[in-house]
């Protein structure tokens, strides 16, 4: 494992920044793996493409920790854990499928939030998890129903009961309206769910 920062900081806590702030940017098909990414970073990883993370922790999430931007395709987190994201530790921008298994977040808003009005929503975002462990936050999955998003939840926990939010997404800036919480059998799928983390 190996740590890296950014010096001078560049972290603006909530204010908007952008991959020029990131620590790793991710061509398609890349995999970052065994890194620990310091407190003074903003966007922590830009995937451009598909991804895959392996053990790569955060130690406080500024911004987000990962954004993804891949067009189609399955980008994968296996392994790692994020602390203080005070929104959202992933970002998802592009399309397709955000796959994480045996991941742990703590003191964080929503593990996943899939951009509520980006300026090319309109098709479908897809969010996996496996034996994901959340304490200390909101959500697991913030979704879009309208463009037909998914979460699909097994084998994981998160101590307040929360798995997902859902909202109606737009592609035109505005803060998009949540409709509703909690599984269903379309949009948030849930299986083996513990509170008892």
């Amino acid at each position: 494992m190996k740590l890296y920062d950014r010096s001078p900081r560049v972290c603006a806590d909530q204010s908007e920044t952008g991959e020029k702030d990131a620590m790793f940017i991710l061509e398609d098909g890349a995999t970052l793996s065994n890194v620990i990414i310091g407190p003074d970073q903003a966007e922590g990883v830009h995937c451009k493409g598909k991804c895959t993370l392996v053990n790569v922790w955060w130690s406080d999430v500024c911004e987000d920790a990962l954004t993804i931007k891949q067009s189609s395709g399955t980008s994968y987190v296996i392994g790692g854990g994020a602390f203080k994201a005070a929104d959202k530790i992933f970002q998802f921008n592009g399309f397709g499928t955000l796959d994480i298994k045996d991941f742990y977040a703590e003191d964080y808003g929503k593990v996943v939030r899939s951009c509520g009005n980006c300026s090319n929503n309109g098709g479908a975002r897809h969010v996996v998890m496996n034996n994901v462990i959340a304490k200390d936050g909101g959500v697991l999955c913030g979704i879009n129903t309208n463009y037909g998003d998914t979460c699909t939840i097994n084998n994981s926990c998160q101590d307040a009961n929360k798995t997902c939010d859902k909202y109606d997404g737009n592609n035109t800036g505005k803060e998009p309206k949540k409709t509703s919480s909690g599984p269903d059998s379309q949009f948030c799928k849930v299986s083996a769910f513990s509170t008892t983390c």
